[in-house]
Protein backbone atom coordinates (compact mmCIF):
# COMPACT_ATOMS: atom_id res chain seq x y z
CA UNK A 1 0.00 0.00 0.00
CA UNK A 2 1.15 3.56 -0.75
CA UNK A 3 1.29 5.82 2.32
CA UNK A 4 -1.64 8.23 2.26
CA UNK A 5 0.41 11.01 3.88
CA UNK A 6 2.87 11.21 1.02
CA UNK A 7 2.24 13.32 -2.10
CA UNK A 8 1.20 11.34 -5.15
CA UNK A 9 3.31 11.22 -8.29
CA UNK A 10 2.09 9.91 -11.62
CA UNK A 11 4.24 7.36 -13.44
CA UNK A 12 4.13 7.76 -17.22
CA UNK A 13 5.67 4.73 -18.96
CA UNK A 14 7.28 5.64 -22.27
CA UNK A 15 6.36 3.32 -25.12
CA UNK A 16 9.68 4.21 -26.76
CA UNK A 17 11.10 1.33 -24.71
CA UNK A 18 8.22 -1.08 -25.22
CA UNK A 19 8.33 -4.22 -27.33
CA UNK A 20 6.12 -3.21 -30.25
CA UNK A 21 5.22 -6.82 -30.99
CA UNK A 22 3.31 -6.87 -27.69
CA UNK A 23 2.91 -3.21 -26.81
CA UNK A 24 -0.79 -3.54 -26.02
CA UNK A 25 -0.19 -6.24 -23.42
CA UNK A 26 2.72 -4.33 -21.92
CA UNK A 27 0.64 -1.16 -21.59
CA UNK A 28 -2.14 -3.13 -19.91
CA UNK A 29 0.40 -4.56 -17.47
CA UNK A 30 1.79 -1.11 -16.70
CA UNK A 31 -1.75 0.13 -16.04
CA UNK A 32 -2.35 -2.71 -13.58
CA UNK A 33 0.79 -1.60 -11.77
CA UNK A 34 -0.60 1.90 -11.34
CA UNK A 35 0.50 3.80 -14.45
CA UNK A 36 -1.81 6.74 -15.08
CA UNK A 37 -0.34 8.24 -18.28
CA UNK A 38 1.25 6.71 -21.38
CA UNK A 39 4.13 8.79 -22.72
CA UNK A 40 4.69 8.82 -26.49
CA UNK A 41 8.02 10.11 -27.80
CA UNK A 42 7.67 11.58 -31.28
CA UNK A 43 11.01 12.14 -33.05
CA UNK A 44 11.65 13.36 -36.57
CA UNK A 45 15.36 12.72 -37.17
CA UNK A 46 16.03 16.47 -37.44
CA UNK A 47 15.39 18.07 -34.06
CA UNK A 48 16.84 14.89 -32.52
CA UNK A 49 19.02 12.22 -34.18
CA UNK A 50 16.37 9.52 -34.24
CA UNK A 51 13.02 8.73 -35.86
CA UNK A 52 10.19 7.13 -33.92
CA UNK A 53 6.39 7.12 -34.03
CA UNK A 54 3.94 9.45 -35.75
CA UNK A 55 0.23 10.12 -35.99
CA UNK A 56 -0.85 6.61 -37.10
CA UNK A 57 0.80 5.03 -34.04
CA UNK A 58 -0.88 7.51 -31.72
CA UNK A 59 -4.21 6.60 -33.29
CA UNK A 60 -3.47 2.91 -32.68
CA UNK A 61 -2.41 3.54 -29.09
CA UNK A 62 -5.63 5.43 -28.53
CA UNK A 63 -7.51 2.23 -29.34
CA UNK A 64 -5.20 0.17 -27.12
CA UNK A 65 -5.64 2.06 -23.85
CA UNK A 66 -8.02 4.35 -22.02
CA UNK A 67 -5.15 6.04 -20.20
CA UNK A 68 -4.27 9.62 -21.19
CA UNK A 69 -1.72 9.77 -24.01
CA UNK A 70 1.11 12.26 -23.53
CA UNK A 71 2.66 13.11 -26.90
CA UNK A 72 6.11 14.66 -26.54
CA UNK A 73 6.96 16.28 -29.88
CA UNK A 74 10.73 16.26 -30.37
CA UNK A 75 10.39 17.64 -33.86
CA UNK A 76 11.09 20.74 -35.86
CA UNK A 77 8.17 23.08 -36.51
CA UNK A 78 5.92 21.37 -33.96
CA UNK A 79 3.29 24.06 -34.47
CA UNK A 80 2.39 22.38 -37.78
CA UNK A 81 1.45 19.11 -36.12
CA UNK A 82 0.48 19.76 -32.48
CA UNK A 83 -3.25 19.99 -33.15
CA UNK A 84 -3.13 16.90 -35.37
CA UNK A 85 -1.81 14.87 -32.46
CA UNK A 86 -4.77 15.97 -30.37
CA UNK A 87 -7.08 14.89 -33.18
CA UNK A 88 -5.25 11.55 -33.31
CA UNK A 89 -6.07 10.93 -29.65
CA UNK A 90 -3.39 12.60 -27.53
CA UNK A 91 -4.70 14.09 -24.29
CA UNK A 92 -1.48 15.99 -23.62
CA UNK A 93 0.88 17.50 -26.20
CA UNK A 94 4.22 19.12 -25.42
CA UNK A 95 6.45 21.11 -27.77
CA UNK A 96 10.05 22.17 -27.27
CA UNK A 97 10.86 25.76 -26.43
CA UNK A 98 13.94 25.36 -28.64
CA UNK A 99 11.85 24.37 -31.68
CA UNK A 100 8.75 26.58 -31.56
CA UNK A 101 9.09 30.29 -32.28
CA UNK A 102 5.44 30.96 -31.45
CA UNK A 103 4.83 29.13 -28.19
CA UNK A 104 1.84 31.18 -27.12
CA UNK A 105 0.00 30.41 -30.35
CA UNK A 106 0.82 26.70 -30.22
CA UNK A 107 -0.05 26.25 -26.55
CA UNK A 108 -3.36 28.05 -26.86
CA UNK A 109 -4.19 26.05 -30.00
CA UNK A 110 -3.56 22.77 -28.14
CA UNK A 111 -5.81 23.91 -25.30
CA UNK A 112 -8.51 25.02 -27.72
CA UNK A 113 -8.62 21.43 -28.98
CA UNK A 114 -9.27 20.23 -25.43
CA UNK A 115 -5.85 18.82 -24.55
CA UNK A 116 -3.24 19.71 -21.95
CA UNK A 117 -0.49 21.92 -23.35
CA UNK A 118 3.13 21.39 -22.36
CA UNK A 119 6.49 23.04 -22.92
CA UNK A 120 9.60 20.84 -23.06
CA UNK A 121 13.09 22.13 -22.31
CA UNK A 122 16.48 20.51 -22.96
CA UNK A 123 19.14 20.06 -20.27
CA UNK A 124 21.39 22.93 -21.39
CA UNK A 125 18.57 25.38 -22.15
CA UNK A 126 18.24 27.94 -19.33
CA UNK A 127 14.96 28.28 -17.49
CA UNK A 128 14.74 31.92 -18.51
CA UNK A 129 13.55 30.62 -21.90
CA UNK A 130 10.34 29.50 -20.18
CA UNK A 131 9.51 32.66 -18.26
CA UNK A 132 6.92 34.08 -20.65
CA UNK A 133 5.47 30.69 -21.61
CA UNK A 134 4.83 29.33 -18.12
CA UNK A 135 1.51 31.11 -17.73
CA UNK A 136 0.15 29.36 -20.83
CA UNK A 137 1.47 25.86 -20.08
CA UNK A 138 -0.35 23.16 -18.16
CA UNK A 139 2.94 21.34 -17.61
CA UNK A 140 6.67 21.57 -18.30
CA UNK A 141 8.65 18.58 -19.55
CA UNK A 142 12.07 18.97 -17.97
CA UNK A 143 14.51 16.84 -19.92
CA UNK A 144 16.99 15.09 -17.66
CA UNK A 145 18.82 13.53 -20.61
CA UNK A 146 19.60 14.89 -24.04
CA UNK A 147 16.55 13.94 -26.12
CA UNK A 148 16.73 11.44 -28.94
CA UNK A 149 17.37 8.03 -27.38
CA UNK A 150 16.07 5.89 -24.55
CA UNK A 151 18.17 4.29 -21.85
CA UNK A 152 20.40 7.28 -21.10
CA UNK A 153 21.89 8.22 -17.73
CA UNK A 154 20.13 10.83 -15.61
CA UNK A 155 21.83 14.24 -15.60
CA UNK A 156 22.13 15.09 -11.90
CA UNK A 157 22.11 18.85 -12.51
CA UNK A 158 18.45 18.39 -13.46
CA UNK A 159 17.56 18.18 -9.77
CA UNK A 160 18.67 21.73 -9.04
CA UNK A 161 17.07 22.91 -12.26
CA UNK A 162 13.78 21.32 -11.20
CA UNK A 163 13.93 22.98 -7.78
CA UNK A 164 14.44 26.35 -9.46
CA UNK A 165 11.59 25.66 -11.87
CA UNK A 166 9.32 24.77 -8.95
CA UNK A 167 10.28 28.10 -7.39
CA UNK A 168 9.40 29.98 -10.58
CA UNK A 169 6.00 28.32 -10.70
CA UNK A 170 5.32 29.03 -7.04
CA UNK A 171 6.40 32.68 -7.29
CA UNK A 172 3.94 33.23 -10.14
CA UNK A 173 1.09 31.52 -8.33
CA UNK A 174 0.67 29.01 -11.15
CA UNK A 175 -0.54 25.41 -11.13
CA UNK A 176 1.85 24.28 -13.86
CA UNK A 177 2.96 20.70 -13.30
CA UNK A 178 6.51 19.42 -13.74
CA UNK A 179 7.16 16.29 -15.77
CA UNK A 180 10.69 14.86 -15.63
CA UNK A 181 11.84 12.82 -18.62
CA UNK A 182 14.98 10.74 -18.91
CA UNK A 183 17.05 8.33 -16.85
CA UNK A 184 14.68 7.96 -13.89
CA UNK A 185 14.66 4.56 -12.19
CA UNK A 186 14.41 2.96 -8.76
CA UNK A 187 17.77 4.40 -7.72
CA UNK A 188 16.84 8.05 -8.13
CA UNK A 189 13.05 8.42 -8.30
CA UNK A 190 12.70 9.38 -4.62
CA UNK A 191 15.18 12.23 -5.05
CA UNK A 192 13.48 13.30 -8.27
CA UNK A 193 10.10 13.50 -6.57
CA UNK A 194 11.59 15.34 -3.60
CA UNK A 195 12.95 17.94 -6.03
CA UNK A 196 9.46 18.70 -7.32
CA UNK A 197 8.36 16.25 -10.02
CA UNK A 198 4.62 15.68 -10.46
CA UNK A 199 4.89 13.29 -13.41
CA UNK A 200 7.78 10.86 -13.92
CA UNK A 201 8.43 9.44 -17.38
CA UNK A 202 10.01 5.99 -17.23
CA UNK A 203 10.89 3.95 -20.30
CA UNK A 204 13.61 1.38 -19.73
CA UNK A 205 12.76 1.26 -16.02
CA UNK A 206 9.28 -0.03 -16.92
CA UNK A 207 9.62 -1.88 -20.20
CA UNK A 208 13.28 -2.91 -19.99
CA UNK A 209 12.43 -5.97 -17.91
CA UNK A 210 9.88 -8.73 -18.23
CA UNK A 211 7.24 -7.43 -15.79
CA UNK A 212 5.97 -3.87 -16.45
CA UNK A 213 3.26 -4.27 -13.80
CA UNK A 214 5.78 -4.93 -11.04
CA UNK A 215 8.15 -2.27 -12.38
CA UNK A 216 5.51 0.47 -12.17
CA UNK A 217 4.40 -0.65 -8.73
CA UNK A 218 7.98 -0.58 -7.44
CA UNK A 219 8.57 2.87 -8.90
CA UNK A 220 5.43 4.19 -7.21
CA UNK A 221 6.48 2.71 -3.89
CA UNK A 222 10.03 4.08 -4.19
CA UNK A 223 8.71 7.52 -5.16
CA UNK A 224 7.16 8.06 -1.74
CA UNK A 225 10.11 6.94 0.36
CA UNK A 226 11.70 10.38 0.60
CA UNK A 227 11.45 12.38 3.79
Amino acid sequence: MLPESKPAVEIAPSVLSADWTRAGAQIEAAERGGARIIHVDVMDGFFVPNITVGLPIVKSLRRATRLPLDAHLMIEKPERYAEQFVEAGANMVSVHVEADKHLHRTLTAIKARGAGAGVAINPATPLVALEEALAYADYVVLMSVNPGFGGQTFINASLDKMRRLRGMIRERGLKTRIEIDGGVDLRNIAEVVAAGADIVVAGTAVFGGDDPERAVRELREAAVEWV
